[in-house]
């Protein structure tokens, strides 16, 4: 049978284990820290066991205490979930919003159309985050996630839309081509000095061609002149005369119509990796979610410019 014991403590942990602090916690409960660790200690004692590893200099959860944290969790954001949507009737989106972006497509693109909304909305607390690798939303906890590629099929736990494909070009500064040239055909760029991507453990991140034959996309490591880890960085390098680059337009189209950098091998651009918009299934009807997801699939395209579209 249940019992509402269970409940007791359970927030307290959850702002401990967030917080990675008794002090910050007590700080964040209106609480003094002695009743926050005494509210650890019977939920360890009920439960048989530590949930945190504790030193003068950190507190750390054990392996029982990480397990007990993910299902306190799960069990909070359901209690949420079910809040929200039987006050559904509420049209003002509001509360916490976890989102993934990629790195630069989300800081130029994405970012700015989330701050409108928050401005439109004052109550909403989006929590972005933002990284390149992929990112699953179902087991990371996030609710909204922009990516461009990614698996061949989402699993049936997430929906998804896809938006467009990453279009790539190859383009240069003035001022390197008038002293080196332009490139007329393919492997005029092998006398070129390339700019690339750098991934992690020093990696480079390869140019995208049209097969020969096939039809299918080749993809070819260059040796690059400079290679920076970031994209707007290698956008600097190319706008410094530095070399020529293969980048998505996205990125570099504002520098093509202003004409800091100009397109070469127009005959080589390239569709490469999809550009979706993926959710969490069970999170779709929070109305904080839905709203979030209709004002973005509404807007997003691969160039950054705006279009109509609802979430299925």
């Amino acid at each position: 049978m249940f019992s509402s014991e269970r409940l007791k403590g359970i927030d307290v942990f959850v702002i401990v284990a967030d917080l990675g602090s008794f002090t910050a916690a007590a700080e964040r409960l209106n609480l003094s820290n002695s009743a926050v660790s005494k509210s650890i200690g019977r939920l360890e004692n009920r439960l048989g066991t530590r949930l945190f590893n504790r030193t003068t200099r950190r507190l750390s959860l054990t392996d029982a205490g990480l397990t007990f944290y993910q299902t306190c969790t799960a069990v909070l954001s359901d209690l949420e979930e079910v809040e929200q949507v039987l006050h559904s009737e509420q049209d003002e989106p509001q509360g916490k919003v976890r989102i993934d972006l990629p790195a630069a497509y989300g800081r130029l693109h994405v970012l700015p159309l989330i701050l409108d909304f928050v401005k439109q909305h004052p109550r909403l607390m989006p929590h972005i985050s933002f990284a390149d690798r992929f990112v699953d939303p179902v087991h990371e906890e996030i609710d909204i996630v922009v990516r461009i590629g990614g698996p061949d099929a989402w699993a049936s736990s997430v929906g998804h839309r896809y938006f467009g494909s990453q279009r790539l070009v190859f383009c240069a500064s003035p001022e390197y081509l008038a002293q080196f040239g332009i490139p007329a055909f393919e492997h005029d760029l092998e006398a070129h000095r390339c700019l690339g991507y750098s991934m992690h453990a020093g990696t480079i991140s390869p140019w995208y061609f049209k097969g020969r034959q096939s039809g299918d996309m080749e993809r070819r490591i260059m040796h690059p002149h400079v290679a920076v880890g970031d994209g707007e960085g290698v956008v600097m390098a190319a706008l410094a005369g530095l070399g020529i680059t293969q980048l998505p337009t996205w990125l570099v189209q504002r520098h093509l119509d202003s004409g800091a950098l100009v397109e070469v091998l127009p005959d080589l651009a390239t569709e490469s990796m999809p550009m979706n918009l993926v959710w969490r299934r069970n999170r779709v009807n929070l109305p904080k979610v839905r709203a979030l997801l209709d004002y973005l699939t509404a807007r997003l395209t691969p160039s950054g410019s705006t279009r109509s579209a609802t979430v299925d």
